[in-house]
């Protein structure tokens, strides 16, 4: 799949774009700060109903403006189109539609137009906390998966239920806390196996990319660890609920779970330089990548923001030549250095379109 051209106004920093783009390579140059990553953003808002900078609705709007709009023309791998379109006014719901008819549930968009965006931001699998690696599972799993994303939404509402059951100022009903542990428990065992065959599934793409990036002589993995192996959920919930019940909370279940990531044996995060925490994180997208095309019959779009700071030049080289070789579709890279940007060009075969981004402005400059 790929998204032919974008219609964009008021978002962010962006008061009117209008573009066409290649369905392989796109580059967009210019200062930090110009507008670059926002046009990937809107790219990916029309892809997950939301920002990809952790944002909110409203304030994606642009200062003074009153809305803001994004529509995106998209042609998937069997040449059917489609037009997606989002916009959000001051004090209002969003809204999201597919060729023009309102979506009831914004879920049921999830999955329809499958990305994949590698970005600074993944700096926090490796140094944040578990919830940012239980996400990095979701995000994926979700798109192709829609019985995960029902599950995983059921148990965070009945978690959030029965959480302030535990905090409220009377002792909960023995009763209505064990029909609430019942209700999360098919959910858990979804959301459970899911992950377990995402993260089985995932190692040897992973490691395959990695391997090719970085050399042969790095040893990496993944590793899914959580409280759901040992036993069932309801059991876990009713061993702990003293627990809970003093602490206030729910101290045990999928909320807690961890993708374990190493490098030679020991967690990245301690061991790993900047060069290798990049090239693992990129080798994790990619991997998500190829994950994704497999599993949704789709070719997602590939989104690389500012990736390549903190690489040698072999590594990014080695980047290149993976993203634009048959195995990968529409790509968008971002970079402030146009030098840099015509030597990656040049090891590119096929066709290609170039951007220059200045103060919200967009225009071609080369394209072949």
């Amino acid at each position: 799949m790929f998204i032919d051209n974008i219609s964009i106004i008021n978002y962010r920093n962006l008061p009117e774009v209008e573009l066409s783009f290649s369905p392989k390579i796109n580059c967009l140059i210019g200062s930090n700060g110009m507008g670059k990553t926002n046009l990937l953003d809107a790219v990916y808002y029309l892809s997950f109903c939301k920002s990809a900078l952790g944002t909110s609705d409203s304030s994606n709007i642009r200062h003074g403006e009153p809305f803001f709009m994004i529509k995106g023309n998209y042609v998937s791998d069997s040449d059917i189109q489609c037009e997606i379109s989002c916009g959000i006014k001051q004090g209002e719901k969003k809204q999201f539609r597919r060729d023009k008819k309102l979506y009831e549930r914004l879920a049921d968009h999830i999955g329809t137009v499958p990305l994949v965006l590698v970005s600074p931001a993944d700096n926090e699998l490796v140094v944040g906390g578990s919830e940012e690696r239980r996400r990095f599972m979701d995000v994926v799993i979700s798109q192709y998966n829609r019985d995960y994303l029902l599950a995983l939404m059921r148990y965070n509402r009945a978690l959030q239920q029965r959480n302030a059951m535990l905090r409220g100022d009377r002792e909960p009903d023995a009763e209505m806390l064990s029909l609430v542990d019942e209700m999360m428990t098919a959910d858990a065992e979804i959301v459970y196996r899911g992950r377990c065959n995402f993260v089985e599934e995932l190692m040897p793409i992973f490691k395959e990319f990695y391997s090719h990036i970085a050399g042969d002589d790095e040893d990496v993995s993944l590793r899914y660890r959580s409280h759901l192996a040992d036993r069932s959920l309801q059991q876990l919930l009713f061993e702990s609920r003293a627990d809970d019940l003093r602490m206030g909370y729910t101290t045990k279940g999928l909320h807690r779970d961890e993708l374990v990531m190493q490098l030679g044996g020991y967690p990245i995060r301690k061991e790993g330089s900047q060069g290798q925490n990049k090239s693992y994180l990129v080798s994790l997208k990619l991997a998500q990548f190829d994950f994704l095309r497999r599993k949704g019959g789709e070719t997602p779009l590939l989104l690389l923001d500012d990736i390549f700071d903190k690489l040698d030049s072999k590594r990014v080289e080695k980047i290149v030549e993976l993203v634009s070789g048959d195995r990968f579709g529409q790509i968008f890279i971002t970079d402030v250095n146009r030098e840099h940007t015509d030597s990656i060009l040049e090891c590119i075969e096929g066709e290609y379109k170039l951007f220059e981004v200045t103060k919200g402005s967009i225009n071609i400059v080369k394209e072949r």
